[in-house]
């Protein structure tokens, strides 16, 4: 019985990965086309973490996501219809038309806010983490950052507040190697990023950001830790994009990586490396994409049917 919920749940982070992954693919191409206008940073290749960290969260809890969002957003529980539509500019999107692909937020899921920001969303997270433990909740809050975030001063000041309070926040770094256009060799003096966590006495893991079994466990347990009091945690997720820092394309022609370094990483996929696990026939997996590849298109159609905001609401629900 307990071989067959583990099983259970592995499906339904496959379905939460591979649906990240069509959408993104489907994004991505309708970017080239000119249908979508929104700069979008696509998540391929990074499926893992989103659903793995997702994965051992509840409802209640909250994450706040970064300018690469939609993975983010899709494993939190986010509606299809809704994000594709956000893309679109369209009053029925999730942040009404006007967030964009880096502004995405529904709080129905927990998804309270993305930051554009290079680690804004890293001391959102910590406030609300506050928030919970002056209430004396035992919800947690996750911030999801990349690499380039840990070059901001306000990630060790939210470090270093949320591990002298014991606020529950779980810092999600994923380093996927580059910042933007920058590997990250050239922009730490020391790129063991979960290191950073022993001068301010807070537990720092590095983990396979590409093994989504691996994640859930190690998330499973600080999530645990954070909820019951024992303070924050910082966990180091390698990973890597297989798009360019934004749009569809791969930017080999940038002269930034090489085509041997892509298709090795390509070759250590998450969505492929879970299917071993689950063993699944060709039938089953293909039977998987066209059910997934069904709702993308049905989200797709739902986007391009709906309407603009009108032009007197443009100032409506935001700060000005």
């Amino acid at each position: 019985m307990r071989e067959n919920r583990f099983e259970s749940k592995l499906m339904k982070m496959y379905a939460s990965m591979l649906m990240i992954r069509k959408c993104e693919e489907r994004i991505g191409d309708l970017v080239a086309s000119g249908k979508i206008k929104t700069p979008c940073h696509l998540y391929i290749g990074q499926e893992a973490i989103a659903v793995g960290v997702c994965a051992a969260l509840k409802k209640e809890d909250v994450v706040f996501s970064s300018h690469r969002s939609h993975g983010h957003y899709i494993a939190k529980g986010g509606n299809i219809n809704k994000l594709m539509a956000e893309l679109y500019g369209k009053i029925t999107g999730c942040s009404k038309g006007k967030g964009g692909s880096m502004h995405l937020a529904c709080m129905d899921i927990g998804l309270i806010g993305s930051s554009a920001m290079v680690a804004g969303g890293i001391p959102l997270a910590t406030g609300a983490a506050l928030a919970f433990s002056l209430k004396r909740k035992s919800n947690v809050a996750v911030a999801f950052f990349g690499d380039g975030a840990t070059n901001e001063g306000v990630f060790y000041e939210s470090l270093n507040f949320a591990s002298l309070k014991k606020l529950p926040v779980i810092f999600i770094c994923e380093n996927n190697l580059y910042s933007t256009h920058m590997p990250i060799a050239a922009t730490l003096a020391d790129t063991r990023i979960y290191k950073k966590a022993e001068i301010f006495n807070m537990t720092g893991i590095q983990i396979d950001g590409n093994n989504v079994i691996e994640v859930f466990d190690k998330i499973n347990d600080v999530v645990k830790s954070a909820r019951s009091g024992k303070g924050p945690a910082l966990i180091e997720c390698l990973t890597y994009r297989w798009r360019g820092h934004v749009g569809p394309n791969l930017d080999l022609d940038k002269g930034l990586r090489s085509k041997e370094e892509l298709e090795s990483w390509m070759g250590k996929c998450p969505i492929k490396r879970l299917e071993r696990v689950l063993k699944l026939s060709k039938r089953e997996k293909e039977e998987a994409s066209r059910g997934i590849e069904q709702k993308i298109e049905q989200a797709v159609s739902f986007a391009e049917k709906s309407r603009y905001p009108k032009k007197e609401k443009v100032f409506s629900d935001i700060f000005k």
